[in-house]
Protein backbone atom coordinates (compact mmCIF):
# COMPACT_ATOMS: atom_id res chain seq x y z
CA UNK A 1 0.00 0.00 0.00
CA UNK A 2 1.63 3.15 -1.23
CA UNK A 3 2.66 5.87 1.62
CA UNK A 4 0.15 8.54 2.04
CA UNK A 5 1.24 11.62 0.32
CA UNK A 6 2.36 14.79 2.62
CA UNK A 7 0.98 18.36 2.32
CA UNK A 8 3.01 20.82 3.85
CA UNK A 9 1.47 24.03 4.43
CA UNK A 10 2.73 27.40 4.40
CA UNK A 11 -0.35 29.89 5.76
CA UNK A 12 1.86 32.35 6.52
CA UNK A 13 2.17 32.64 2.18
CA UNK A 14 -1.73 33.62 2.16
CA UNK A 15 -1.94 35.89 4.68
CA UNK A 16 -2.75 39.92 3.12
CA UNK A 17 0.36 42.04 4.04
CA UNK A 18 -0.10 44.98 6.03
CA UNK A 19 2.39 47.06 4.85
CA UNK A 20 1.51 49.49 1.85
CA UNK A 21 1.92 48.01 -1.51
CA UNK A 22 3.97 50.96 -3.29
CA UNK A 23 2.07 53.01 -6.23
CA UNK A 24 3.96 52.40 -9.48
CA UNK A 25 5.86 55.05 -10.90
CA UNK A 26 4.66 57.64 -13.14
CA UNK A 27 6.11 59.01 -16.42
CA UNK A 28 7.00 62.21 -15.74
CA UNK A 29 5.79 63.54 -18.75
CA UNK A 30 1.62 62.52 -17.44
CA UNK A 31 0.10 65.59 -16.76
CA UNK A 32 2.58 67.81 -18.70
CA UNK A 33 0.36 68.52 -21.91
CA UNK A 34 -2.23 69.85 -19.97
CA UNK A 35 0.23 72.30 -18.24
CA UNK A 36 1.19 73.73 -20.97
CA UNK A 37 -1.97 74.28 -22.62
CA UNK A 38 -2.66 75.89 -19.41
CA UNK A 39 0.06 78.10 -19.28
CA UNK A 40 -0.07 79.12 -23.07
CA UNK A 41 -4.00 80.18 -22.40
CA UNK A 42 -2.73 82.38 -19.48
CA UNK A 43 0.55 83.88 -20.63
CA UNK A 44 -0.52 83.72 -24.71
CA UNK A 45 1.90 81.58 -27.27
CA UNK A 46 3.98 84.59 -27.54
CA UNK A 47 5.51 83.70 -24.22
CA UNK A 48 6.44 80.06 -24.83
CA UNK A 49 9.85 79.03 -26.07
CA UNK A 50 10.44 77.88 -29.62
CA UNK A 51 10.58 74.38 -28.67
CA UNK A 52 7.30 74.03 -26.48
CA UNK A 53 5.70 75.82 -29.40
CA UNK A 54 6.45 73.35 -31.27
CA UNK A 55 5.55 70.43 -28.91
CA UNK A 56 1.76 72.50 -29.04
CA UNK A 57 1.77 71.36 -32.51
CA UNK A 58 3.43 67.94 -32.23
CA UNK A 59 0.27 67.46 -29.06
CA UNK A 60 -1.74 66.83 -32.33
CA UNK A 61 0.44 64.73 -34.58
CA UNK A 62 1.38 62.21 -31.77
CA UNK A 63 -1.55 62.41 -29.72
CA UNK A 64 0.05 59.90 -27.27
CA UNK A 65 3.98 60.02 -25.58
CA UNK A 66 6.23 62.97 -24.56
CA UNK A 67 7.00 64.72 -28.00
CA UNK A 68 9.28 67.02 -26.03
CA UNK A 69 12.55 65.38 -26.93
CA UNK A 70 11.38 65.76 -30.53
CA UNK A 71 10.58 69.17 -30.24
CA UNK A 72 14.59 70.22 -29.04
CA UNK A 73 15.83 67.69 -31.29
CA UNK A 74 14.06 69.29 -34.32
CA UNK A 75 15.41 72.42 -33.45
CA UNK A 76 18.85 71.36 -33.03
CA UNK A 77 18.77 69.52 -36.17
CA UNK A 78 17.79 72.34 -38.36
CA UNK A 79 18.81 75.33 -35.99
CA UNK A 80 15.55 77.59 -35.79
CA UNK A 81 11.66 77.19 -36.12
CA UNK A 82 11.53 78.32 -39.69
CA UNK A 83 14.36 75.85 -40.38
CA UNK A 84 12.20 72.58 -39.19
CA UNK A 85 9.08 74.36 -41.07
CA UNK A 86 11.04 74.92 -44.41
CA UNK A 87 12.51 71.18 -44.09
CA UNK A 88 11.64 68.55 -46.54
CA UNK A 89 10.09 65.10 -45.70
CA UNK A 90 13.11 62.91 -46.17
CA UNK A 91 15.33 65.32 -43.97
CA UNK A 92 12.67 65.99 -41.70
CA UNK A 93 11.79 61.81 -41.02
CA UNK A 94 15.71 61.35 -40.23
CA UNK A 95 15.74 63.30 -36.41
CA UNK A 96 15.51 60.82 -33.50
CA UNK A 97 15.14 61.34 -30.32
CA UNK A 98 15.30 59.21 -27.16
CA UNK A 99 12.58 59.93 -24.06
CA UNK A 100 13.38 59.73 -20.16
CA UNK A 101 13.15 55.88 -20.53
CA UNK A 102 15.97 55.78 -23.00
CA UNK A 103 13.26 54.57 -25.71
CA UNK A 104 13.60 55.87 -29.55
CA UNK A 105 11.60 58.35 -30.18
CA UNK A 106 10.91 59.62 -33.96
CA UNK A 107 9.40 61.78 -36.88
CA UNK A 108 7.12 59.74 -38.90
CA UNK A 109 6.03 60.49 -42.37
CA UNK A 110 2.86 62.15 -40.63
CA UNK A 111 4.05 64.35 -38.21
CA UNK A 112 6.68 65.47 -40.96
CA UNK A 113 3.89 66.11 -43.65
CA UNK A 114 2.05 68.20 -40.54
CA UNK A 115 5.10 70.36 -40.57
CA UNK A 116 5.37 70.89 -43.84
CA UNK A 117 1.60 71.74 -44.40
CA UNK A 118 2.00 74.28 -41.50
CA UNK A 119 4.63 76.00 -43.33
CA UNK A 120 2.87 76.26 -46.32
CA UNK A 121 0.25 77.54 -44.41
CA UNK A 122 2.49 80.52 -43.48
CA UNK A 123 3.41 80.77 -46.89
CA UNK A 124 0.19 80.82 -47.89
CA UNK A 125 -0.59 83.68 -45.51
CA UNK A 126 2.21 85.79 -46.23
CA UNK A 127 1.07 85.78 -49.44
CA UNK A 128 -2.65 87.05 -48.75
CA UNK A 129 -0.81 89.84 -47.37
CA UNK A 130 1.21 90.38 -50.72
CA UNK A 131 -2.43 89.96 -53.13
CA UNK A 132 -2.69 92.40 -56.02
CA UNK A 133 -2.64 96.10 -55.42
CA UNK A 134 -0.77 94.95 -51.85
CA UNK A 135 2.54 93.67 -52.76
CA UNK A 136 3.42 96.40 -54.48
CA UNK A 137 1.92 98.55 -52.68
CA UNK A 138 3.74 97.73 -49.44
CA UNK A 139 7.47 96.96 -49.52
CA UNK A 140 7.62 95.84 -45.84
CA UNK A 141 4.51 92.95 -47.12
CA UNK A 142 6.57 91.85 -50.21
CA UNK A 143 9.71 91.86 -47.96
CA UNK A 144 7.51 89.62 -45.55
CA UNK A 145 5.99 87.57 -48.21
CA UNK A 146 9.47 86.71 -50.07
CA UNK A 147 11.99 86.49 -46.87
CA UNK A 148 9.07 83.71 -45.53
CA UNK A 149 8.87 81.93 -48.65
CA UNK A 150 13.04 81.70 -49.49
CA UNK A 151 14.83 82.41 -46.44
CA UNK A 152 15.48 79.02 -45.27
CA UNK A 153 15.74 76.93 -48.42
CA UNK A 154 19.00 75.20 -48.39
CA UNK A 155 19.29 76.01 -51.80
CA UNK A 156 19.17 78.68 -54.14
CA UNK A 157 16.21 79.18 -55.78
CA UNK A 158 15.16 81.90 -58.38
CA UNK A 159 11.72 83.36 -58.42
CA UNK A 160 9.87 85.76 -60.45
CA UNK A 161 6.75 87.73 -59.39
CA UNK A 162 4.68 88.55 -62.87
CA UNK A 163 2.99 92.33 -62.55
CA UNK A 164 0.45 93.40 -64.82
CA UNK A 165 0.30 97.42 -66.13
CA UNK A 166 -1.41 98.35 -62.71
CA UNK A 167 1.29 96.49 -60.79
CA UNK A 168 -0.90 93.98 -59.49
CA UNK A 169 0.52 90.47 -58.95
CA UNK A 170 -0.07 88.65 -61.86
CA UNK A 171 1.68 85.13 -60.73
CA UNK A 172 4.71 84.05 -58.26
CA UNK A 173 6.87 81.08 -60.06
CA UNK A 174 10.17 79.67 -59.52
CA UNK A 175 12.11 79.89 -62.93
CA UNK A 176 15.12 78.44 -61.56
CA UNK A 177 16.25 75.97 -58.64
CA UNK A 178 20.30 75.29 -58.43
CA UNK A 179 23.13 74.28 -55.78
CA UNK A 180 24.04 76.00 -52.57
CA UNK A 181 25.39 79.00 -54.14
CA UNK A 182 23.78 79.19 -57.73
CA UNK A 183 20.07 78.90 -59.44
CA UNK A 184 20.16 79.23 -62.77
CA UNK A 185 18.87 82.32 -64.49
CA UNK A 186 18.31 82.65 -68.34
CA UNK A 187 16.63 86.19 -69.34
CA UNK A 188 15.03 84.89 -72.34
CA UNK A 189 13.09 82.23 -70.52
CA UNK A 190 12.13 85.25 -68.04
CA UNK A 191 10.88 87.07 -70.40
CA UNK A 192 8.93 84.93 -72.85
CA UNK A 193 7.27 83.78 -69.35
CA UNK A 194 6.34 87.03 -68.77
CA UNK A 195 4.56 87.67 -72.56
CA UNK A 196 2.97 84.48 -72.01
CA UNK A 197 1.42 85.69 -68.91
CA UNK A 198 0.73 88.98 -70.62
CA UNK A 199 2.88 90.89 -68.10
CA UNK A 200 4.14 94.05 -68.19
CA UNK A 201 6.67 93.96 -65.29
CA UNK A 202 8.71 91.75 -62.55
CA UNK A 203 10.62 91.54 -59.67
CA UNK A 204 13.16 88.93 -59.56
CA UNK A 205 13.99 87.12 -56.14
CA UNK A 206 16.42 84.96 -54.99
CA UNK A 207 18.05 83.79 -52.21
CA UNK A 208 21.13 82.90 -50.51
CA UNK A 209 21.85 79.88 -48.65
CA UNK A 210 24.73 81.21 -46.92
CA UNK A 211 22.48 83.52 -44.95
CA UNK A 212 24.00 87.02 -46.59
CA UNK A 213 21.95 88.53 -48.50
CA UNK A 214 24.77 90.77 -50.51
CA UNK A 215 24.61 90.72 -54.03
CA UNK A 216 27.69 89.04 -55.90
CA UNK A 217 28.77 90.90 -58.72
CA UNK A 218 26.85 87.38 -60.95
CA UNK A 219 23.56 88.87 -59.18
CA UNK A 220 23.86 92.49 -60.37
CA UNK A 221 25.30 91.38 -64.22
CA UNK A 222 22.19 89.02 -64.28
CA UNK A 223 19.61 91.43 -63.23
CA UNK A 224 20.95 93.78 -66.08
CA UNK A 225 20.52 91.01 -68.49
CA UNK A 226 17.39 90.61 -67.93
CA UNK A 227 16.57 94.23 -67.70
CA UNK A 228 18.34 94.60 -71.35
CA UNK A 229 16.03 91.87 -72.63
CA UNK A 230 13.02 93.35 -71.34
CA UNK A 231 13.17 96.83 -73.36
CA UNK A 232 12.77 95.32 -76.71
CA UNK A 233 9.55 93.87 -75.84
CA UNK A 234 8.65 97.08 -72.90
CA UNK A 235 8.42 94.45 -69.95
CA UNK A 236 10.34 96.27 -66.73
CA UNK A 237 12.24 94.91 -64.09
CA UNK A 238 11.21 96.69 -61.12
CA UNK A 239 13.48 95.54 -58.72
CA UNK A 240 15.85 92.70 -58.15
CA UNK A 241 15.69 90.89 -53.79
CA UNK A 242 18.22 88.62 -52.36
CA UNK A 243 16.95 87.24 -49.30
CA UNK A 244 18.99 85.61 -46.71
CA UNK A 245 18.23 84.38 -43.35
CA UNK A 246 21.17 86.56 -41.33
CA UNK A 247 21.56 89.41 -43.18
CA UNK A 248 24.76 91.76 -43.84
CA UNK A 249 27.39 91.39 -42.10
CA UNK A 250 28.15 94.11 -40.01
CA UNK A 251 25.40 95.79 -40.70
CA UNK A 252 23.48 98.07 -38.22
CA UNK A 253 19.73 96.68 -38.53
CA UNK A 254 18.33 93.30 -39.20
CA UNK A 255 18.70 93.90 -43.65
CA UNK A 256 17.20 90.23 -44.51
CA UNK A 257 16.35 91.30 -47.68
CA UNK A 258 18.27 93.51 -49.99
CA UNK A 259 17.17 95.50 -52.90
CA UNK A 260 19.60 95.66 -56.21
CA UNK A 261 17.37 99.42 -57.03
CA UNK A 262 17.48 100.33 -53.83
CA UNK A 263 21.49 99.73 -53.49
CA UNK A 264 21.86 101.44 -56.66
CA UNK A 265 23.18 98.39 -58.61
CA UNK A 266 20.67 98.87 -60.87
Amino acid sequence: MPAASTVVAFPELFVASDEPTAAPTKPHHLGHRERLRQRARQGGLAALPDYELLELFLFRSQPQGDVKPIAKALLARFGSLGAVLDASLEDLTTVRAEDSRGRTKVVGKETALDLMALHELSRRVAGEVAAPRKVIGSFTALTDYVRITLQHQPREQFRVLFLDHKNQLIADEVMGRGTIDHAPAYPREVVRRAMDLHASAVILVHNHPSGDPTPSQADIDMTQQIIEAGKMLKIAVHDHLIVGRQGIKGAATDQRVVSLRAIGAI
